[in-house]
């Protein structure tokens, strides 16, 4: 059993060629969704970067992991306590450690651990490798590392290896060299010059006037040319698409070269390939540019490919899926049993018969930018904000996505029916989630009670003379009610 795992940093489904992008982003990954299962509606439990890869290694929701956030006491899982032995349970319990224990050899290629201080990663890997560069490297380099492996080792048999490529990530970095293979094709049409000038007149970190922070930066003017730091017009919003898909094509292509590599050893028709994500990225949706601050649609929505030998394929999954679902069924059709702990449910059997068999609705959350949770359930998404993280969103909004798909009219207030459907199933998510809990605090009110989000603690003061500053002053005064000056 040979599985290879490629982990795109950022990246939306709907960028992708295989899930109906117009844009020629992804021949490679293309061609494995063409032989597998591509997974409609599978989401991360938790985002962003720590908390998504904590519920993947761990199985476990960030609830019960400890880990929603970047920074303070809810960016480190909860300790075993006077119940840890001499082994700690993560290693036995974590998803390459399920691997291994059936004799895979199972390698990490990912400084994600080195960037974000989570060291826990590694539990239940036998070998890690990375570059250093703390995630700031480029696809070339990662692949690198990747066909160096292989050439040594591609031809054994019982290996798990998990590629980690962050170039769509923030900030947009693709090599000079590599072009503008996007030069020209035609832009998303609901990003309208309407959409954007009201944008422009809303407020938050990456929304239309700070589209990379709290605010321009000529450092990153100059060392990253293809990320916009203001949406002020048309060639900002080509510059934002352009500056992503690119980044979105550049690690395609690099993809490719390791498939390449297992063809020529001869082993790629044999190995099994999963292809996903840690999170996605608004681009514009809620007025927030490149990146991923809140439980919506397109920070939470993973692609998830899996080609597997033995199941049919090309077909599409519709039901709504954890990606921990995904890794649950994965150990499962390598043969072995996902832990006990686990909030992960396998899903293997139906994925053998060809059968779409998910959950009835999803639970997401947020703790690095915003404090929320989300309820995802048919064509429905209901997000509950305990902290806007300085966006000014509404404590609840509620999207219909197959009659508005980028988030623009809230329906919160004229259907509070459904609203309230979908937070009496939050609210029993949260109880169900607390009676099983092994430690006694949700970890989001850890966040809350320890200065909010760790990514906007300490910036409001400064925020608001800016706000003030670009003729923003209403945006001001409503923050400085919501949150005090600090």
């Amino acid at each position: 059993m040979r599985i290879l795992y490629v982990d795109i940093d950022t990246q939306r489904a709907d960028h992708l060629g295989c899930y109906g992008y117009g844009r020629a982003t992804s021949p490679n990954i293309d061609r494995i969704a063409a032989e597998g299962v591509r997974f409609d509606r599978c989401y991360a439990s938790d985002t962003p970067c720590l908390p998504s890869r904590t519920a993947l290694l761990t199985g476990r929701f960030g609830i019960h992991n400890g880990v929603v956030g970047h920074g303070g006491t809810a960016a480190d899982p909860f300790v075993d306590g006077e119940g840890r032995r001499f082994h700690s349970s993560i290693g036995a319990t974590s998803f390459p450690g399920r691997l291994e224990a059936l004799g895979l050899h199972t390698v990490t290629l990912s400084s994600f651990a080195q960037r974000h201080s989570a060291w826990h990663w590694y539990a239940g890997f036998r070998e890690v490798r990375h570059t250093g560069k703390m995630g700031m490297e480029n696809a070339d380099e990662v692949s690198a590392l990747a066909l160096d492996w292989l050439a040594r080792n591609g031809e054994r048999d019982d290996w798990f290896l998990h590629v980690h490529f962050w170039d769509p990530h923030t900030p947009y970095r693709a090599p000079a060299e590599f072009g503008d293979p996007f030069a020209g094709d035609p832009l998303p049409e609901w990003l309208t010059e309407e959409v954007r000038a009201r944008h422009w007149q809303g407020c938050g970190p990456h929304s239309a006037q700070e589209s990379y922070g709290f605010g321009p930066s000529e450092t990153v003017r100059t060392l990253f040319p293809r990320q916009p730091q203001q949406i002020d017009g048309g060639d900002a919003v080509r510059a934002l698409f352009d500056g992503y898909d690119t980044g979105v094509r550049y690690a395609d292509e690099h993809i490719g070269r390791i498939l390449n590599r297992l063809a020529d050893l001869g082993v790629l028709d044999d190995t099994a390939i999963m292809i996903s994500a840690d999170h996605g990225e608004t681009l514009g949706e809620l007025n927030i540019y490149s990146d991923h601050h809140t439980a919506d649609e397109f920070t939470s929505r993973l692609p998830m490919i899996l080609r597997w030998p033995g199941l049919e394929g090309p077909r599409v999954d519709r039901a709504f899926h954890y990606q921990i679902d995904v890794a649950a069924s994965l150990v499962e059709l390598a043969g072995g049993r996902p832990s006990s702990t686990w909030d992960a449910r396998s899903f293997a059997p139906a994925l053998r018969e060809g059968r779409d068999e998910g959950r009835e609705f999803l639970v997401l959350g947020q703790g690095a930018w915003t404090c929320q949770r989300a309820v995802r359930w048919q064509d429905w998404i209901c997000i509950r904000s305990y902290h806007d993280g300085l966006h000014g969103f509404p404590e609840v909004m509620l999207f219909n996505l197959e009659d508005d798909p980028h988030e623009q009219v809230d329906l919160a207030e004229k259907q509070p029916e459904r609203a309230a459907e979908a937070l009496a199933r939050l609210d029993s998510w949260h109880a169900e989630m607390m009676r099983t809990a092994t430690h006694a605090v949700d970890p989001m009110w850890t966040v809350l009670r320890e200065g909010g989000p760790f990514h906007v603690r300490g910036r409001l003061s400064d925020y608001l003379e800016r706000l003030r500053r670009t003729g923003r002053e209403t945006w001001a005064e409503s923050l400085e009610r919501a949150h005090g000056t600090r």
